[in-house]
């Protein structure tokens, strides 16, 4: 008996789709990244939580494995649309959050879809970034108010646009997008 391919051509359409629509949002949050840097850094972390949503909003829509890395690197590519010279910078935070996702969802055997585990990896990806970036950015030179806004602001920023994101894949589910492109 043949056996069913979980990347159909359907789920790969809709990903592409998500990849595109959530590319667009991260090139302009990739766009502001340098505003935001050099007049508040303390609001980075909410600025780059919005590179969060490709997977999540794919995850919640398909349901299936794969699809929150492969979403992750066709909005990373659609992302270097807007600024070129970021593109390596856009595909390395695609993979690394876009594995976060679906290392969190492989953890639950692909089982669970409840609003936890979306925030979750939110939160993992949150504190990831927070202290990575903290010590890359030399962030430590900021008042100690800015360092503690930063720190909760990164951490916040992902979850807030999980938040976001599973609002946007619960109504493309309910609107019939994942109709027969997911397992049954």
């Amino acid at each position: 008996m043949p056996r069913n391919p979980i990347l159909t051509t359907r789920t790969l359409l809709v990903c592409a789709a998500i990849g595109v629509a959530t590319g667009i949002v991260g090139g302009i949050a990739g766009v502001a990244t340098p505003v935001v840097l050099a007049t508040a850094p303390f609001l980075y972390g909410l600025v780059l939580g919005a590179h969060v949503l490709p997977g999540i909003i794919a995850q919640e829509v398909l349901r299936l494995p794969l699809v929150a890395i492969l979403t992750h690197v066709l909005a990373a590519l659609v992302s270097s649309a807007f600024n070129p010279a970021w593109t390596m910078r856009f595909i390395g935070t695609a993979l690394l959050f876009g594995a976060i996702q679906e290392g969190v969802a492989a953890l639950t055997r692909y089982r669970a879809w409840g609003a936890w585990r979306f925030f979750i990896s939110a939160v993992a990806i949150g504190a990831l970034v927070a202290v990575v970036v903290f010590f890359v950015a030399h962030l430590g030179t900021l008042a100690p108010w800015a360092q503690i806004a930063y720190l909760a602001l990164s951490v916040a920023g992902p979850v807030a646009w999980t938040a976001l994101g599973l609002g946007v894949g619960t109504s493309l589910r309910r609107a019939g997008v994942a109709r027969h492109a997911t397992r049954r």
